[in-house]
């Protein structure tokens, strides 16, 4: 194994060169809008983002979102129609072409579909950069051996593209987008090309690249596992509009958004199939049970099958359990038939501390 040195990993943004630190905007995006020539409508219209300094930040939506045309505003490959973009205390619009150059390699960019030479081995990929910035041939070598090192392919260095696969891949693109030691990653889509187990890999290294060094990971994508699995923060883009924002706990815990829910949490209100079809609004027999949601948004409460029995008269029976912890925070529900002897009045009477929310979804007959 190749020892890693110096300053390729192990530095932080702030000890290299002065920076603010953690949790500080990082990115501060003002009344961005942007309109292509021709078109009738704004691709992105007045975008609002602070971006903490350190943070994952998601950003998500569907096909036709404006996800593409906002990560291509903040690398500056589109100029923007209006508002403004200040990356560390720079505003990038006002950069001409000679200074976007030299701010870009403080910009790493990670691609959906890993743009790859072909007539290159992988060590050739990732030093190309540096070449091309005129680094030394002995400060190349060592910067390309960590990198090697860090996305674990010093096996597969003298590879061709082709005899790699798409996690491989990646992780060259990967290692290729840090050879700067940038303080900033712009990851477009970087896993919707790969498989489960392989785009968990990834999001594996991306939290050890982000832990490890500090830096501010910008993700666009379209997978929600990838926002509950590695973001620390999320904003949802419909539209050309971002109408939800905030840390991922909170917003896949309790959405506001119909479109949050039906991209981060589509099954948030379903019902088992025999469930739903014995449901009612009213009881219309002394036997119909009650069914409740426990809701938990991360606010506080924890699910505890044991407190939640001890309080309900007559106990309950779990029906569904859907309880994750997203930020070390439980999200979900617990799906609960109580005793025919609760109807919906005794709730009020339920410690608050059994849940976030309590809802009813109606009396169920034959249970």
């Amino acid at each position: 194994m190749v020892s890693i040195p110096f300053d390729i990993l192990t530095a932080t943004p702030a000890t290299l060169s002065g920076h603010s630190q953690r949790g500080e905007p990082h990115v501060q995006v003002s009344g961005l809008t942007k309109r292509y020539a021709g078109q009738q409508s704004d691709a992105l219209h007045n975008i609002d983002l602070a971006i903490p300094r350190g943070t994952i930040f998601g950003i998500i939506g569907r096909s036709g979102a404006g996800k593409s045309s906002l990560i291509r505003c903040l690398n500056r490959l589109e100029a923007p129609t209006a508002g403004r973009i200040v990356i560390e205390g720079t505003d990038i619009n006002t950069l001409t072409e000679p200074q976007l150059v030299a701010w870009r390699r403080s910009t790493g960019m990670i691609f959906q579909h890993f743009n790859l030479l072909s007539a290159k081995t992988v060590r050739q990929n990732i030093e190309l950069p540096l070449k091309v910035a005129g680094v030394p041939p002995a400060e190349r070598r060592q910067r390309t051996d960590a990198l090697l090192d860090l996305v674990g392919l010093e096996s597969h260095q003298h590879a061709w593209p082709a005899q790699l696969s798409g996690g491989q891949k990646q992780r060259v693109g990967i290692a290729r987008a840090l050879v700067h030691n940038p303080d900033l990653l712009l990851c477009d889509e970087a896993t919707s090309a790969l498989d489960p187990e392989t785009t968990r890999a990834i999001l594996d290294l991306l939290r050890t690249i982000n832990r490890q060094r500090q830096i501010t990971i910008v993700l666009i994508t379209h997978e929600m596992d990838v926002i509950h699995d590695l973001c620390h923060q999320v904003a949802v883009l419909d539209s050309g509009h971002i109408v939800e924002q905030g840390p991922v706990w909170q917003v896949y815990g309790d959405p506001r958004q119909a479109i949050t829910r039906q991209l981060l949490n589509p099954d948030r209100d379903s019902l088992p199939e025999a469930l739903s079809s014995a449901l009612a609004p009213e009881r219309s027999s002394p036997q119909d049970r009650l069914l409740v949601r426990l809701r938990y948004h991360g606010a506080g409460c924890i699910p505890d099958i044991g407190q939640v029995s001890a309080a309900i008269p007559g106990g309950a029976t779990l029906m569904r359990s859907d309880i994750e912890w997203v930020n070390q925070r439980p999200i979900g529900q617990l799906l609960l038939l109580l005793s025919p002897a609760v109807n919906a009045t005794a709730l009020h009477r339920f410690p608050s501390a059994l849940a976030d929310n309590i809802e009813v979804a109606g009396y169920v007959a034959g249970f």
